[in-house]
C-alpha cells in the first residue's frame, strides 16, 4: 500500500512539474525576430537605408541579448530572376553593424538609419537585414526591398533668418529633370555635431518655408535641406543637401 502510494505520488509530482515549464520551444524560435520598416531611398547619389529594430524573439518573447544586425546587398542584374524577388543566393554582405560599438550608423530609439554610398548611377540595388544575437545566433531575414539609383535632383538654396524666439528658414529649388516634385525635408544640428540622418518633418514640406521653434539660446546651429521628387519607377528621392547655413536666436531688443 505504502509502495503504491508512493508511485502515485510521484507521478503526480512529474505531470505538475511538467505544467509548469509550458510549452516546448525549438531554438529557432529562441533567435530574434525579423527587422520592421526596412525602407531604401535615394538620398543625394547614395542610398539611406533604415529599419525598426525588433524587440521579441520568434517566440514572441521578450528580446534581451540582441547583439546587432548584418545588411546585405544585391547589385541588380539582368541575369537575376525577375520573378523571384526574395531569393537571396547573390546578396552580398554589406555592412555588420554591433548596437554598443562607434559607428557612422545613426539610432533613434529603436530606429537604425544608414548610408551607402557604394552605389552607381542608373542601378538598381536590393537590401535585406538580418539580426542577430550575443551568441551570434543569426535571426529572421527581413523581406528584400529594392531602389534604383538615377539622376539625383537639383539641391535647394537655403537662406536663415534668426529672430529672438525663432529661427526662419527659406529656400528655394529648380524644378527636377526627372520625376514629379514632392516637398522638402529640414535637417538641422548644433555648430560641432554630425548632421543627422532623419529629417526634422516627419513628411517632406510642400511650402518653401519651415519655422524652427523651442531652440536655446547661445547655441549656435546648423542646417541643411533636400528635395524630395517621385521618380518615374516609383521610388522617392532626395537630393543632395543644399548650401550649409548657420543661425543662433537673436537676443531681445
Amino acid at each position: 500500500m505504502g509502495i503504491r502510494f508512493l508511485l502515485l505520488f510521484m507521478l503526480f509530482s512529474l505531470l505538475s512539474g511538467c505544467g509548469k515549464k509550458g510549452p516546448l520551444l525549438y531554438p529557432d524560435m529562441l533567435v530574434p525576430a525579423a527587422v520592421t520598416a526596412l525602407t531604401a531611398n535615394q538620398s543625394g547619389a547614395g542610398v539611406k537605408i533604415a529599419f525598426e529594430l525588433p524587440d521579441k524573439d520568434m517566440a514572441g518573447r521578450s528580446l534581451r541579448d540582441l547583439a546587432g544586425v548584418s545588411v546585405f546587398k544585391r547589385v541588380e542584374s539582368s541575369l537575376q530572376q525577375p520573378d523571384c524577388p526574395a531569393c537571396t543566393d547573390d546578396f552580398r554582405l554589406f555592412r555588420k553593424l554591433y548596437l554598443d560599438l562607434p559607428d557612422a550608423t545613426q539610432i533613434y530609439g529603436n530606429k537604425v538609419v544608414l548610408l551607402d554610398g557604394e552605389t552607381r548611377r542608373n542601378t538598381a540595388y536590393s537590401y535585406y537585414v538580418v539580426p542577430f544575437a550575443r551568441d551570434n545566433s543569426a535571426g529572421a531575414s527581413s523581406a528584400p526591398v529594392r531602389v534604383r539609383v538615377t539622376l539625383q535632383p537639383f539641391p535647394p538654396v537655403l537662406q536663415v533668418l534668426p529672430a529672438p524666439t525663432e529661427i526662419k528658414l527659406e529656400f528655394v529649388a529648380i524644378p527636377p529633370e526627372e520625376g514629379s516634385f514632392v516637398g522638402y525635408n529640414v535637417y538641422r544640428t548644433a555648430r560641432n555635431e554630425p548632421m543627422p540622418y532623419l529629417p526634422l518633418n516627419k513628411e517632406p514640406l510642400t511650402g518653401t518655408t519651415y519655422t524652427d521653434s523651442g531652440l536655446e539660446r547661445k547655441t549656435v546651429y546648423r542646417y541643411v535641406v533636400r528635395t524630395v521628387v517621385r521618380m518615374p519607377w516609383g521610388g522617392v528621392a532626395e537630393s543632395g543637401a543644399s548650401n550649409e547655413a548657420e543661425g543662433a536666436l537673436k537676443e531681445e531688443e
